[in-house]
């Protein structure tokens, strides 16, 4: 029987050649996808099924159960994963109509070395297997169990195949992919990708795509937001603003700030330490990596942070974007409005974002503002974050951004 795996259970491959199988009660297809450790295929060579059954290193054998050959030896060496599918013939058919399928992984003589019971399936049609994967010079195998709510069509083209119905993109809209990416998990991985994605449809339609800018976080650190702390909302706010970061800045990092009376300026975000970042930083009260959460403030006063953000900006530098998340209550409503007809001058477009039910105030008048060089800012309201989808939150987010470069590059602010 082998040994038994659960869902994210990983474990070594000593034998160089292995087959994978899948039994499954409902007719299923397997296929595999071999990818880099971007996540993506090189070409469309690299996706096994049916009409294509051989890759380098991997073979679709035919018969009950599917099965896949893969040998070690002959996979490239730019191949860092191998991600086994398995796809429901009949058009409406769920897995959780069935009794789980079972993925087995034997060596080359039939005997088991896995066996991996896929329970928990509910509404999926497609699911990713099992990842065979590379760790320095080693294979292992790992138990995913992914379903992908997408349906076939979505998985191979978020993988890099192009499809009949689907023309591939032009090289030059390729999603970019940071280093650290290779180190999440494949839940996560697959969650970022979508997500870079709907960054990428933004910026594309906005003919922005591969422009590059750095990107600044600032968070509402006040007491009345309290309720986005307690509740872990403004967590989910740093994991849907690291794939902007990753489309648009040169490293993949977001700056960070907390402010409240005064500021703190916290380590850069990267993209695999993002939820231990989130766990250390986001914090009302206490004292935090040397950090006097209590001496920043309980209560509002934009203007510190925001000339801490401007005096690090220069005419002609690379453009910056601002994703400043308050809860509003904007009290030096002058002062503010001056010093963002100063930054008018300057590299750097500040997308104001309200978190729950509060009064904006000042925010909702930012684009009306006269005798700024030009439109530096835009704003508006998330009653609640959770609420909105990756593909309205980031066309809302990105939407005035690609017009101010345009804007700037125009007035000269931008070289």
């Amino acid at each position: 029987m082998g040994i038994s795996l659960v869902k994210g259970q990983n474990g070594p491959l000593a034998a160089s050649n292995v087959v994978v199988s899948v039994r499954s009660i409902a007719p299923a297809d397997v296929s595999a996808l071999l990818v880099t450790e971007a996540g993506r295929v090189r070409t469309d060579a690299d996706f096994v099924f049916f009409n294509q059954p051989q890759a380098p290193g991997v073979e679709l054998r035919s018969g009950t159960p599917a099965a896949l050959a893969v040998s070690a030896a002959q996979i490239p060496a730019d191949i860092a994963q191998i991600r086994v599918v398995i796809t429901l013939d009949e058009s409406g058919a769920t897995f959780g109509q069935f009794a789980p399928p079972v993925a087995t992984v034997a060596d080359g003589t039939g005997n088991a070395l896995y066996e991996y019971v896929i329970e928990g399936l509910d509404s999926e049609s497609v699911v990713i297997a099992l990842e065979l994967y590379r760790r320095n010079s080693e294979w292992k195998v790992r138990a995913v169990g992914q379903g992908y709510a997408g349906g076939f069509a979505a998985l191979v083209t978020d993988h890099g195949v192009s499809v009949d119905d689907e023309p591939a993109p032009p090289a030059t809209a390729e999603v970019r992919t940071v280093p650290g990416e290779a180190e999440l998990s494949f839940e996560k991985r697959a969650q970022l990708d979508l997500r870079k994605r709907e960054v990428a449809k933004v910026l594309i339609n906005k003919n922005a795509f591969g422009i590059r800018a750095r990107v600044v976080l600032v968070i509402d650190k006040t007491l009345s937001m309290s309720r986005q702390y307690s509740k872990q909302v403004v967590h989910r706010v740093v994991q849907r603003m690291i794939p902007v970061a990753t489309q648009l800045d040169e490293d993949g990092t977001l700056e960070a700030y907390l402010y409240a009376l005064s500021f703190a300026k916290l380590p850069d975000i990267t993209v695999e330490h993002a939820e231990a970042w989130a766990q250390t930083f986001l914090h009302l009260t206490g004292t935090h990596q040397g950090i006097d959460y209590a001496g920043i403030g309980g209560r509002n006063d934009e203007l510190p942070i925001m000339r801490d953000i401007i005096a690090s900006l220069r005419p002609g530098d690379a453009p910056t974007l601002v994703l400043f998340f308050t809860d509003g209550g904007f009290a030096k409503k002058r002062e503010i409005a001056a010093l963002m007809r100063d930054a008018s001058r300057l590299p750097a477009f500040w997308q104001f974002v309200g978190l729950g039910r509060a009064n904006y105030g000042l925010l909702r008048t930012l684009d009306e503002m006269s005798d700024r060089v030009v439109d530096n800012a835009g704003f508006f309201a998330l009653d609640d974050i959770d609420q909105v989808d990756d593909a309205q939150l980031y066309a809302r987010l990105l939407g005035e951004f690609p017009d101010w470069l345009r804007a700037a590059g125009r007035a000269g602010i931008l070289r």
